[in-house]
């Protein structure tokens, strides 16, 4: 357990930040930072073929110690984090033995984590938590999924008679800015499937994910004096309040749960003569999606009528689709994930993700590729937190699909 979490400390302490803004691959020369302790590492432990290619994709085998063909399975993990909050000067905080009240993670700015409002809290009783200080996220979005590939690599090594095929592991940059499987190259990942280590709540099994797209909305307006400004002023704030108040008001991430979509306006700038709005759009359903995008420019379209000018513009750009269309045919993928936690003892939690992994394009391009939990809660924010030993039964459930895999292929 202590192993583990130096591991996790180690990746966390690396800010890797990435940004939407940069059309560079990887946006953000940081992430180089924790590739390359990534490769020392995956060879320090034994892995073949370990590489990070120019755009900072790691990828790396554990080669199969069996003399029957057993189908090549991967594990892929995200080494970004959000530019949704800062990332630098990690400072965690630890918490053994958690006793299920409230958590001062900062005196001075009375930032509580409290189970009075994170409920999920409670599920981890017991256990060691390891929070942030309340000034930056954690990131265990995703490197407690590094963590826990990497560990179960290492132990798969170190325990040869737990019989497996070849593994393949991946680990991506810019997934927080929906380009991390934009480059990864499939053919030479060589993977029959793969699975994402990129969930929350233990027990987390995901082969269903939303539809979604990006929008830019841009409002243009007129700058003159404001003591002179009737009849010719045109203010895009004010137009901007307006297209915001144009939408479904109940659509919201705040408002919504389970197969809902929603319109999320995630950020916003803007004077008199021009405001930018930024949203994202999601649905699970195609058929709504698509409904969902429509109804964005006829908005659009509306408010221009209204205005008499085309002052307001808008480009939208599918990102990813729903999984589960490609995850369906080939359902053993999910089937051994679930029976590995069964063995474990962990209960399988099957439900559609909220957001997307890297999983949802992969499996696209070909790679069938399921998500399963990494651990941790409250991602993208100071609130974040994960439990270590969290982190270990998604280190096993790794081994146990493995060891799963290669006693199917024997049968």
């Amino acid at each position: 357990m202590q192993k583990i979490i130096d591991r996790f400390v180690k990746y966390i302490t690396v800010d890797t930040q990435s940004d939407p803004n940069n059309p560079d691959f990887p946006s953000t020369e940081k992430q180089w930072n924790l590739a390359h302790i990534l490769v020392k590492e995956l060879n320090e432990i034994g892995l073949e073929d370990v590489t990070l290619d120019d755009h900072c994709y790691i990828m790396a085998t554990l080669p199969s110690n069996v003399e029957f063909k057993v189908p090549t399975i991967g594990f892929i993990a995200h080494i970004d984090t959000s530019p949704d909050y800062t990332g630098t000067n990690v400072k965690p905080q630890f918490y053994p033995n958690y006793n299920g009240e409230d958590i001062i993670l900062n005196k001075e700015e009375n930032i509580v984590l409290s189970p009075s409002y994170f409920d999920d809290l409670l599920l981890y009783k017991g256990q060691t938590l390891i929070t942030t200080d309340g000034s930056t996220l954690l990131g265990a979005d995703d490197k407690a999924g590094i963590t826990e590939i990497v560990s179960a690599m290492e132990y798969l090594m170190e325990h040869p008679e737990i019989k497996h095929g070849k593994i393949r592991i991946g680990f991506t940059p810019d997934e927080e800015v929906g380009k991390g499987a934009h480059m990864f190259d499939v053919e030479k990942f060589g993977a029959d499937w793969a699975y994402t280590m990129d969930g929350s709540q233990v027990g987390e099994l995901e082969y269903e994910n939303f539809n979604a797209a990006g929008a830019v909305v841009t409002i243009n307006g007129k700058i003159v004096h404001p003591g002179y400004a009737k009849g010719k002023m045109i203010n895009s704030m004010t137009i901007a309040s307006e297209f915001i108040a144009s939408l479904p008001e109940n659509e919201v991430p705040e408002k919504t749960e389970g197969y809902e979509g929603f319109f999320h306006l995630h950020n916003m700038k803007g004077e008199v003569e021009k405001t930018e709005l930024q949203y994202i759009i999601r649905d699970h359903d195609l058929k709504l999606f698509k409904e969902r995008k429509v109804l964005f420019q006829k908005l659009v379209n509306d408010l221009n009528k209204k205005l008499g000018a085309n002052l307001v513009e808008v480009e939208i750009k599918d990102q990813y689709f729903n999984m589960r269309k490609k995850i369906e045919p080939v359902m053993h993928v999910v089937d051994i994930a679930e029976e590995a936690m069964k063995q474990l003892g962990i209960k399988p939690l099957i439900s559609a993700i909220r957001g997307g992994t890297d999983g949802s394009q992969l499996s696209y391009k070909g790679l069938p590729c399921p998500n399963i939990f990494a651990g941790g809660h409250n991602f993208h924010g100071r609130y974040e937190y994960v439990a270590a030993e969290s982190i270990q039964k998604a280190t096993d459930v790794v081994v146990k699909i493995a060891e799963l895999t290669a006693e199917r292929a024997k049968k």
